[in-house]
């Protein structure tokens, strides 16, 4: 059963509480979606003058450029990935290249391993739990 009397001590009641978050959530909802937009419209354009500006370089076959408001240079941004895995993992071992991989627990697997497990304890492993508040709409 739900509580919808006010506290002892006169402060604001919970359902009031709820309504007010609410509102507040919409609100902000509303100006992060105009905000979005907005800052879409920007980085399209931001990226036009990038690609002019690349562009440029390409066409004088140069690196850089400095003017009087500023300077500009190209470089290679290049990204890995891979799309195999299991054959990833295996090269890693064969190689012993654990260095081609980033540090870090998948928080699912992690919490599922615990559960299912709950006499292994991973060494160095650190656990941050706080309590959170979630609201809902009716």
């Amino acid at each position: 059963m739900e509580d919808t009397a006010a506290p002892a001590g006169g402060s604001v009641p919970p359902e009031k509480l709820v309504k007010v978050y609410l509102k507040m959530r919409e609100a902000r909802d509303k100006l992060v979606q105009e905000q979005e937009a907005a800052l879409q419209q920007v980085e399209e354009s931001m990226k036009r003058v990038k690609m002019a500006l690349l562009e440029y370089c390409k066409e004088q076959n140069i690196e850089s450029v400095r003017t009087g408001a500023g300077m500009f240079y190209r470089s290679v941004k290049q990204r890995y990935w891979t799309n195999d895995w299991e054959a990833m993992g295996k090269f890693v071992v064969e190689n012993n290249v654990p260095e081609l991989l980033e540090k870090r627990l998948h928080q699912g697997n992690t919490k599922t391993f615990l559960e299912q497990n709950p006499d292994l304890l991973p060494p160095g492993l650190n656990v941050d739990s706080e309590f959170t508040i979630t609201v809902r709409k009716n």
